[in-house]
């Protein structure tokens, strides 16, 4: 969990009752205290009713004053705001994650048809562009011929159109490196995400009987009784645990789905049979490649980017797309959130 900002109580979607709930309560106080000021004079002014007012204030400022009590409050109302939230939004992390868990598998059946498209695209615009290399040898020969045979016509012609062709190479071929650098990195976010699909189950299904048994052993009560010995809340933090890891995983999965459209945009805007390509898709792309660094890919992503400027380094379109290796005994991605 290294760097990783857990969300406030505000921040959270009971955060949002929470407010509301406060709020009603602050406004219902002060409209109860101008309605009853009468009534809470006449109280002051006996005995029994000044008794009453001190204790109700000496309860008060004690709570404020008391971290334990304080704290014990707090956790109160925070619990009772999650209870009334989870009736109309899901919060259990556990149901969090086995809905990314359907998600991530959708989003890896769409992400291996869209490398397989985008794999059809390149061979298709390797072949232009080797055909429009042999056009451009074919007419710069026409135009060396007509040159020793003083046809000037011919001459401009053909210098002309080996020109125009040259030109078009370079616009292709610079689409063929955009088109590269989302292959590569379409290609590595299936073999992560594959990683991380198969970590997101295997602690769905462990932690799941661990949080009945946490849920189980650690009651209210006892969450309460540890709050005012100024423990932490065992049941609390292996939650907080588990919303880290859907907090990370949404953060993921968003991403994977934000570049697939991206990607898929981009696509879209090729029109290979004319030679042509809008502008827009490669500025997308362009900014996608200036952005901070990748939550799926890392560090890998700086490295992909000069894989695909390397003219050493060849992408071999007919390979397979790569699969994570099976590795004995392999440490689970989100282990550590539990340490």
């Amino acid at each position: 969990m290294d760097g990783y900002q857990s969300k406030t109580f505000w921040q959270r979607p009971e955060g949002v009752t929470g407010a509301i709930v406060l709020f009603a309560l602050i406004l219902g106080a002060g409209i109860l205290t101008v309605k009853s000021i009468a009534f809470i004079v006449g109280a002051l002014t006996s005995g029994l009713g000044l008794v009453l007012t001190l204790a109700v204030l000496g309860t008060i400022i004690f709570t404020i004053l008391d971290s334990k009590a304080r704290n014990l409050v707090w956790y109160m109302y925070k619990s009772v705001m999650r209870s009334i939230t989870s009736i109309f939004v899901k919060l259990d992390p556990i149901a969090i994650l086995k809905g990314y868990v359907n998600d991530l598998k959708e989003n890896l059946r769409k992400m291996n048809r869209q490398i397989s498209m985008l794999r059809g695209q390149m061979h298709k615009l390797q072949e232009l562009i080797l055909n429009n290399r042999k056009e451009i040898q074919s007419n710069l020969t026409l135009a060396s011929q007509a040159k020793e045979t003083d046809k000037q016509a011919v001459l401009i012609l053909k210098s002309r159109k080996a020109g125009r062709l040259k030109e078009s190479n370079m616009k292709l071929e610079d689409l063929y490196k955009k088109m590269e650098i989302l292959y590569r990195v379409l290609g590595k976010m299936y073999e992560n995400s594959e990683v991380m699909l198969e970590d997101i189950e295997d602690q769905v299904e462990i932690k799941e009987q661990e949080r009945i048994a946490i849920h189980a052993s650690h009651s209210a009560m006892k969450s309460a009784m540890s709050i005012i010995s100024g423990d932490k809340d065992k049941r609390m933090v292996f939650d907080m645990a588990l919303e880290a890891i859907a907090d990370d995983v949404g953060n993921k999965v968003g991403e994977m789905e934000r570049f697939m459209d991206m990607s898929e945009n981009f696509m879209k805007s090729v029109d290979l049979q004319n030679g042509i390509f809008e502008e827009e898709g490669l500025k997308m792309l362009e900014k996608w490649e200036k952005e901070g660094v990748s939550s799926i890919l890392g560090d890998e992503k700086q490295t992909l980017l000069k894989q695909a400027d390397d003219d050493n380094n060849v992408l071999d379109l007919n390979a397979p797309i790569a699969r994570p290796e099976k590795v004995e005994n392999r440490k689970n991605q989100y282990d550590s959130f539990f340490d």
